[in-house]
């Protein structure tokens, strides 16, 4: 059975459909890539399936069981679906080690010394340990993205979605996070990524979907969607992220 199956999912705003019947399924262990134009929908699906917002319509089926319903408990939903958004979302006045340790407290109600052990696991996994007294501003952007993921992961969550996780860094760090992502896909983590990071795509080797206006127009491998592909949209949307990505100097 699929961790999670997606199935005619939509997603109006003032009766304009953002998204347009999605289907979509991803098994435990797995890693699969959402790519397409700004504007398309790809954050707000990874927003629908973990109840951020409530889609129109469709079904969001999570281990079996239907989180689309009324009467789903939402905050338990969310958390075993670990998001790490675009901007990191730490707390400022917090250090990274009260960062992580916070949900840990406040919505698992563990022990301070406990939830203080656990963190100290993940900020140790993400090479974060030595920096656990520091807040957010003594931080690089990628040493803050390690300690986002140190965060979602405390909580133990069936699956990660990853939220444009190298648009807010330089090529180095960027390269830093997909390790850490590639590192997490040994460790058969399931994940779901929404990005436009092509070498992000390309070094973790999942499944790549292309979402334009709405709609889920391929699936594939990287190299099947990122070469000269039959469809002209999906064959110019990746010729110009390709263009963007050699002047902007990635890796």
């Amino acid at each position: 059975m699929a961790l999670l199956t997606v199935r005619n999912l939509v997603m109006e705003y003032e009766g304009k459909a953002v998204l347009k019947g999605i289907d979509l399924d991803l098994d435990e262990g797995e890693l699969k890539v959402v790519m397409g134009p700004s504007g398309c929908g790809k954050s707000t699906l990874l927003r629908c399936l973990n109840r951020l917002i409530t889609p129109t319509s469709g079904q969001v089926i999570f281990r079996g069981e239907d989180v689309t319903l009324p009467g789903t408990d939402v905050r338990a939903l969310r958390q075993r679906i670990g998001f790490v958004f675009q901007n990191f979302a730490l707390y400022r006045h917090l250090t990274a080690l009260e960062n992580v340790t916070l949900g840990l407290r406040k919505l698992r109600r563990i022990p301070a010394a406990e939830a203080a052990e656990r963190a100290k696991h993940e900020l140790r996994r993400m090479d974060m340990v030595e920096h656990h007294h520091k807040y957010p501003a003594q931080l690089s952007g990628g040493q803050k993205q390690r300690v986002a993921i140190a965060r979602v992961l405390a909580m133990d969550p069936a699956v990660l979605f990853f939220d444009e996780p190298t648009s807010a860094l330089d090529p180095l760090m960027a390269r830093e996070i997909i390790n850490v992502i590639n590192q997490l896909r040994r460790d058969n983590v399931s994940m779901l990524c929404v990005t436009h990071d092509l070498f992000l795509a390309r070094s973790v080797g999942g499944r790549v979907l292309f979402l334009d206006q709405g709609v889920i127009h391929a699936e594939g491998d990287a190299e099947q969607l990122f070469g000269d592909h039959a469809d002209p949209r999906i064959r110019a949307f990746f010729s110009q992220e390709s263009r963007d990505d050699r002047e902007a100097g990635s890796p």
